[in-house]
Order: C-alpha cells, then structure tokens, then sequence
C-alpha cells in the first residue's frame, strides 16, 4: 500500500520518511501545508517524485484515521 514510505530506527528516529531518502513525511506535509504545490515540492527536490508526494499524505491521513482524540478539560 506504501511502497515508497519507510521507516528506519537508524534514520530521524524511524519517522517515516521516502524510501531512498532523508525526506520525512513531516517535511512533505509542512511544504503543503505552507502553500506548497506537489509539482513546486518535486522540483525543489527533484530525487521525489509526484507519487512520493501522494503516498505521503496518504500514509498521515491513514494514521490519524487510526487514531482516537481524547479532549479533557483541566480546571475549573
């Protein structure tokens, strides 16, 4: 399903990253999430490609689905 995220102890602590890569998921979705096109983050770094890009908010969405928000109130 994620053929091109990888997950390494070795490597950022075993944060997901692009396979091949030092490119974290994280970084992928910072890039979008400031504004960042897929085409603009293929070109600034031309060793991913558009499909690097796709499994990589892909493969967050699939694991906040896999999560459950707990929200507390603390005080008063």
């Amino acid at each position: 399903m994620f053929d091109r995220i990888a997950c390494n102890p070795e490597i950022f602590g075993g944060k997901p990253v692009i396979k091949g890569t030092r490119i974290s998921v994280e970084l992928i979705l910072e890039l979008l999430g400031s504004g960042a096109s897929r085409d603009e983050i293929v070109e600034k770094h031309p060793q991913l490609t558009a499909e690097d890009v796709r499994q990589a908010t892909e493969y967050a969405s699939a694991a906040f689905r896999n999560d459950v928000l707990v929200h507390t109130k603390v005080g008063r």
